[in-house]
């Protein structure tokens, strides 16, 4: 089976939010999609269900231009990081039972990560922390992955019609706009580039998980729908400011 492998991209907070709803909308159509990405300039994402208001905690946080994602959880500063966006079909074979995709990638980041030297843990049933108000890197869920007591990846997951998108973040660095959040870098004095770790994560997604990624570029059709979705609802104010 074939997952196509959209080109590394940097966008900013509306784009990247409606590229993956495209992919999400193409899933729900039987076409699998894995993109990594990151973001410029830095940008704070809001969980669905957050209110707005979280922002005013922080001056940091103030600061940044913001988005609210489709997905759950809580607040996100995007900077030194990667991003994935993983989404697949409904049903099996792409989502079969006992093998949630959450635990899956994390497990594929971990296995990628440690090519750099760099050992992650699990977050596993019971252990889970809340270590700050408002950051999604200060909440420790069961499967996130911790190093040195710091997470350093988190993922969320929406879905449509059966079809998942999952994406999440990989602290490779500390952004000056979260100064309590250390990264990859600061904890193992690793240094990674977002090309290098997302080439290590493709690799190993196809070890672990028998499917092949296919390089490929966005649809035409794709491109149009993703600069509509941009305007009409994540660079809307109606969108962002709902709660």
């Amino acid at each position: 089976m074939i997952v196509r492998l959209l080109p590394l991209e940097v966008r900013d907070g509306p784009s990247n939010m409606a590229a993956d709803e495209v992919t999400l909308e193409a899933a729900v159509a039987g076409l699998p999609s894995l993109r990594f990405y990151t973001w410029q300039p830095a940008t704070l994402s809001l969980g669905y269900f957050q209110p707005h208001s979280v922002r005013e905690t922080d001056p940091l946080l103030r600061a940044l231009p913001f988005v609210r994602r489709p997905s759950g959880g809580a607040t996100l500063v995007h900077d030194r990081e990667l991003t994935y966006a993983l989404a697949l079909p409904a049903g099996s074979p792409w989502q079969p039972r006992g093998q949630p995709w959450l635990c899956r990638m994390h497990d594929i980041i971990a296995d990628a990560l440690s090519w750099f030297g760099v050992e992650p843990q699990t977050v596993g049933c019971g252990q889970a922390k809340k270590l700050g108000p408002v950051l999604c890197f200060q909440h420790q869920t069961p499967g996130d992955l911790i190093l040195n007591g710091h997470k350093i990846v988190g993922s969320a997951q929406r879905k449509q019609r059966g079809a998942l998108l999952q994406h999440g973040a990989i602290l490779l660095a500390q952004s000056a706009s979260t100064p309590a959040l250390p990264g990859i870098r600061e904890l193992t004095h690793a240094e990674i580039a977002p090309e290098v770790m997302a080439g290590r994560i493709g690799q190993v997604f196809e070890q672990q998980t028998g499917l092949s990624l296919q390089p490929s570029a966005w649809l035409a059709a794709e491109a149009g729908r993703m600069h509509a979705i941009e305007i009409q609802k994540y660079a809307s104010k109606d969108w962002n400011l709902k709660r």
